[in-house]
C-alpha cells in the first residue's frame, strides 16, 4: 500500500511493447508515449495554426506568432543575427523541452523531463552539435574559446583548464537543472495531495485541517506551470549561449 502512495511512483517507466535488438531492451514505454504525444500534438497545432492564415489571427495563429518572435529575439540577441539558420532547431527545441513540461502537469500523465536519460541526451545534442559547428565554421581557432585574449602567459594554463572543465560540464548542468526542477515540483505536488487525502478522510476535522495543503497545493500548481516555461526559456536561452560561443569563439 506504501509503493502505491509513494511521490516516485509517476516516475516509473513500464514498458507498452516489449521489443529487444541484440540484446538491448528497446521497448516502448509510457515515457516514449508521452514523447510521441507531445511531438504529434505540437505538430498538430503548429499545422492548424498556419493553415489558412488570416491577417487577424486567431487565437492558435496569434499564440504560434507569439512563440515565434519570442524565440527569433532570443536566437537573435544572445546568438547573433548570423545565427538565424539555426532558429528552426532552437524553436523546436523549446517547443519540446515546454510540451513535455506542460503536458506532465495533467493528472494522470507522464513527465518525460523528469527524468534524467531524456534531458540528458537533449543536452547532448545540443553540445555535440555546437561543438562540431564551432570546428567547422571555425576551425582551430574554435580553440580560442579556451584562451580569452589578454590573458598573461603565467595564468593561461589554469585559465585554458578552468575554460575546458566549465566547457565540458555543460550537457551536465543544462541537463540537471531541467531533470531537477521537475523532479522537486512533482514531488511536492505529490506529496501535498497525499496530505489532502490522508486528512480528508479522517473526518470533519480532518477535512477542516485538509484545507491548508489544499491551498498551497494549489500555489505550487501555478508555481509549476511557471517553472516550466522557465525552465524552457533557461533550456533555450542557453543554447543560443552556446551556438554564439561555437559562432563567435574569438569574443
Amino acid at each position: 500500500m506504501a509503493q502505491e502512495h509513494s511521490p516516485l511512483e509517476q516516475f516509473e517507466i513500464h514498458p507498452i511493447i516489449d521489443l529487444s535488438f541484440a540484446g538491448v531492451d528497446a521497448s516502448f514505454t509510457n515515457s516514449s508515449l508521452f514523447m510521441v504525444l507531445v511531438v504529434g500534438l505540437l505538430t498538430l497545432f503548429t499545422i492548424s495554426a498556419t493553415r489558412g492564415s488570416a491577417l487577424v489571427p486567431g487565437r492558435g495563429q496569434a499564440m504560434l506568432e507569439m512563440a515565434y518572435e519570442f524565440i527569433a529575439a532570443m536566437v537573435r540577441d544572445n546568438a547573433g543575427r548570423d545565427a538565424k539558420p539555426f532558429f528552426p532547431f532552437v524553436f523546436t527545441l523549446f517547443m519540446f523541452v515546454l510540451g513535455s513540461n506542460v503536458m506532465g502537469m495533467i493528472p494522470g500523465s507522464f513527465t518525460v523531463t523528469s527524468h534524467i536519460a531524456v534531458t540528458f541526451a537533449l543536452a547532448a545534442l545540443v553540445f555535440v552539435g555546437v561543438t562540431l559547428l564551432g570546428f567547422i565554421k571555425n576551425g582551430a581557432k574554435f580553440l580560442k574559446l579556451f584562451a580569452p585574449s589578454g590573458v598573461p602567459l603565467a595564468l593561461l594554463p589554469l585559465i585554458i583548464l578552468i575554460e575546458l572543465v566549465s566547457y565540458m560540464s555543460r550537457p551536465i548542468s543544462l541537463s540537471v537543472r531541467l531533470f531537477a526542477n521537475m523532479l522537486a515540483g512533482h514531488i511536492m505536488l505529490k506529496v501535498f495531495a497525499g496530505f489532502v487525502i490522508s486528512l480528508g478522510s479522517l473526518g470533519a476535522i480532518g477535512v477542516a485541517a485538509a484545507v491548508m495543503p489544499f491551498a498551497l497545493n494549489v500555489v505550487l500548481t501555478g508555481l509549476e506551470f511557471l517553472v516550466a516555461f522557465l525552465q524552457a526559456y533557461v533550456f533555450a536561452i542557453l543554447t543560443c549561449v552556446y551556438l554564439h560561443d561555437a559562432l563567435h569563439p574569438e569574443h
